[in-house]
């Protein structure tokens, strides 16, 4: 049996090298803190309680923004609160996004309390393909999440992952929380009017 990822470490993992054309959109809470571990960046587009919407937001970015690459990149909590998303997306079939999700099987924001995934409860990756992702992965291990970060690194369709990782609590990093401000930068760096 393997060892479950270390989070800061995955994260740093898929957004090692990043150029230019890809976007993430983490989720709320842990992948928010881990995205600015990894990196603050311009194209980063941090939520902010809207637990549930990451996927959505990026579908739309997906849609509006054809020529980049979107990585929405959240926990198996803040899925499970938006699992429509994934239907959603599987009818639209955006070939620039892929669904990541950091599943350490807890509610980590609210105290650590199991989640739907934990103890072979809803199976992620199966309700992906049930969706019509073309590409679903289990990554569960080091080679497993070189390959998902070298995928995303080319996004040339429909991606989704599950990726297993140990429930941790590093120290947190906080990146800025005014969304104002957030999207004004998110919007600059596209080249678009703030």
């Amino acid at each position: 049996m393997n060892t479950p990822l270390g989070r800061r470490a995955a994260m740093a993992t898929l957004v090692a090298g990043r150029d230019d054309d890809l976007l993430v959109v983490p989720g709320l809470g842990s992948t928010t803190y881990d995205l600015a571990a990894a990196g603050d960046n311009d194209r980063n587009f941090y939520l902010w309680g809207a637990m549930g919407g990451a996927a959505m937001i990026g579908l739309g970015l997906a849609l509006a923004q054809p020529g980049k690459r979107i990585a929405v990149i959240t926990g198996d909590g803040e899925m499970l609160m938006g699992m429509g998303a994934l239907a959603t997306i599987g009818i639209q079939q955006p070939q620039n996004l892929a669904v990541i999700v950091f599943d350490n099987g807890m509610y980590g924001e609210t105290g650590g309390q199991p989640s739907h995934t934990a103890n072979g409860g809803i199976d992620m990756v199966s309700v992906a393909r049930s969706c019509r992702f073309p590409t679903c992965l289990d990554v569960s291990d080091e080679a497993g999440l070189d390959d998902l970060a070298a995928r995303l690194k080319k996004l040339d369709g429909l991606l989704f992952a599950r990726v297993t990782i140990r429930p941790d609590e590093p120290p947190r990093v906080l990146p800025e929380k005014d969304g104002t401000v957030l999207k004004r930068r998110f919007r600059a760096a596209l080249g678009l009017t703030p």
